[in-house]
């Protein structure tokens, strides 16, 4: 099968033949991939902002496809089931995978696209539980983007304490996650003044018509916090999902008349490599302020579920911005890089069968 593999940092991914996964263990399945979206990751690997020193690997982490064998203690019908790949493998014994939080395990046993083999192939081999049924009236090219733009959405805004009692949010940077956050914290959880900040014409229109109710342009990041305390009040956002991380943009958030407002919390969700881009604040107005920081990484087997059933009710609608054949994936990355595109770019492996 053709698959798209990495060598290192700073080396170009590559498209190679390598093998199908056959002969699934006990408690596994092989699904047939039928789509994969591309994500940033890819190129935070490409240029070494990610090394986790394992290579050569099949890249993916957002696969969708069919289940074509199972294992000898997985159910006979599961054969033919549409699935997502839930991407993180646990130890299954940690504090933290007994507690349902195996994305954070210390002792992965697989991480699909980035310790071990991903999506971006003809076929994926996977743990049964991994493989979670989509709703019929999800294809596969639209369900594709489910496995980290909305998951990473539904965890982030977890982290962040969301509830009802918040009269405004905002998210900082605004494609794949972004779009999937805009929804989820409009037709979810139900708030009141949701905001966007993007430097993206296109993508601002985008928002607002995904139910944000404002949208502010980020060419110029040093405006940005005094255009959010207009849009609120004076107040602030209660909370902020900075999916950028950049000096800049992170710098817009915080301080005496930073976006963020009192009992703020700033979810980071967005990195960029360099001492150019290390969060710094002075403590005294987050203490005066008493804000919170958290990071957000990944998504819970739970979090994929309540994904799923968004997405598969409506209340969120993952956007696409095109298709390619899997030989074309560089074209997708490109796109990505030049913040060209608009919502997820989509590969479609090619099978001989």
């Amino acid at each position: 099968m053709q698959a798209v593999r990495y060598h290192g940092p700073n080396e170009p991914l590559t498209l190679e033949t390598v093998p199908t996964p056959e002969n699934p263990s006990e408690d596994e399945v092989i699904v047939q991939v039928k789509a994969a979206a591309l994500c940033h990751t890819e190129l935070h690997f490409v240029d070494g902002t990610l090394n986790l020193g394992v290579k050569p690997i099949t890249m993916g982490h957002e696969a969708v496809g069919v289940i074509t064998a199972v294992g000898a203690n997985v159910d006979p019908s599961r054969i033919g089931q549409r699935v997502i790949n839930y991407y993180y493998v646990g130890c299954g014994s940690c504090r933290w995978c007994k507690r349902g939080d195996e994305h954070i395990c210390p002792s992965l046993k697989a991480e699909h696209g980035f310790i071990s083999d991903g999506g971006l192939a003809g076929y994926i081999r996977t743990p049964s539980r991994n493989a979670v049924v989509l709703p019929e009236n999800l294809d596969f090219v639209h369900a594709a983007p489910i496995g980290c733009g909305v998951t990473t959405a539904v965890h982030a805004a977890k982290l962040g304490r969301v509830s009802n009692d918040d009269d405004a949010c905002l998210v900082y940077g605004c494609n794949g996650v972004g779009f999937g956050l805009v929804q989820l914290l409009k037709n979810v959880y139900g708030i009141k003044n949701v905001g966007v900040v993007t430097r993206s014409e296109e993508k601002r229109k985008l928002a607002l018509e995904l139910g944000a109710d404002y949208a502010i342009d980020g060419t110029d990041s040093s405006t940005v916090a005094a255009a959010v305390r207009e849009h609120t009040n004076g107040e602030g956002a209660d909370v902020i999902f900075e999916c950028v991380g950049k000096r800049e943009t992170l710098d817009a958030c915080v301080g005496w008349v930073g976006s963020l407002g009192r009992r703020g919390r700033l979810v980071l969700v967005g990195y960029h490599a360099g001492e150019e881009n290390d969060f710094k604040c002075h403590p005294i107005p987050m203490i005066v302020y008493e804000q919170t920081v958290v990071g957000s990484v990944g998504a819970t087997l739970e979090d994929l579920e309540e994904a799923v059933q968004y997405v598969g009710e409506g209340k969120i609608k993952t956007i696409v911005d095109s298709t390619l054949p899997l030989d074309r994936f560089q074209d997708g990355l490109d796109r990505i890089s030049s913040c060209s595109c608009i919502g997820k770019v989509i590969c479609l492996p090619c099978h001989e069968d």
